[in-house]
């Protein structure tokens, strides 16, 4: 691409699996941008998404302003770019996410980072390990900080992506993320970050080879799925 005077983009959104082991700037990347929320332990909601964005030096003088630019041994914003594409607003950003992030690449420390990545990459291997015999794996080749899979052997029986995640919540967990990613159909994205423990993780397993089990046995339990949530209407 930089052989054509491209520039390349990376998004970040999947440096869980990245960092602490690899460095997208050695890819030849131009500008990427960082979810917080998903790598560094930042809120999602509420005006928490902070995606923070890394620019290479060939192109950081067009990006919005203000830029950091070195002064001795510290940093402090750089307004000297006649070439920005100008303020955008807000941007300063979510200065209390920045903070949070800030402080948990600190606690955390090099050695922490990579440890939390080689952990996320762990568990969802592990997940997929124990749930491949029960649901089609989307992807034959090595899963990194996520596994998915898809419906297609529970559609058979009439269940569909949405209808297990229902019924996952009768099992007293928050479901996966449901046909995500678009490019694969009925698709179920399983990424249990770095944070779960191994009796979490198989309490998990469990509920999600029932489901495939009662599925086999009564598609319709599935179905009608959630049976004990306080109100069920609104996820019909």
């Amino acid at each position: 691409m930089h052989d054509k005077g491209a520039l390349v983009y990376m998004d970040g959104a999947n440096m869980n699996a990245l960092v602490g082991v690899a460095r997208p700037g050695d890819f030849g990347v131009d500008v990427m941008h960082l979810n917080l929320h998903k790598t560094f332990s930042t809120p999602h909601g509420g005006g928490g998404l902070v995606p923070e964005r890394w620019l290479s030096r060939k192109c950081s003088n067009f990006f919005a302003h203000p830029a950091f630019k070195r002064a001795g041994d510290q940093w402090q914003w750089n307004y000297d770019l006649p070439h920005s594409i100008g303020r955008v607003r807000a941007f300063y950003g979510n200065f209390g996410v920045l903070v949070r992030a800030l402080a948990y690449v600190m606690a955390h420390g090099g050695n922490g980072l990579r440890q939390a990545t080689i952990d996320a990459l762990m568990n969802a291997n592990y997940l997929r390990a124990l749930l491949e015999p029960h649901y089609e794996i989307a992807y034959k080749a090595p899963s990194m900080h996520e596994c998915v899979f898809s419906d297609d052997r529970q559609a058979a029986k009439g269940v569909r992506t949405g209808d297990i995640a229902k019924r996952l919540i009768d099992y007293g967990f928050h479901p996966y993320t449901v046909s995500f990613p678009l490019i694969v159909h009925g698709a179920l994205m399983i990424e249990p970050t770095e944070t779960e423990s191994k009796q979490e993780l198989d309490l998990f397993a469990d509920a999600m080879i029932s489901i495939a089990k009662e599925v086999e046995e009564n598609p319709d339990l599935v179905r009608k799925a959630p049976h004990l949530t306080r109100t069920r209407e609104w996820m019909k």
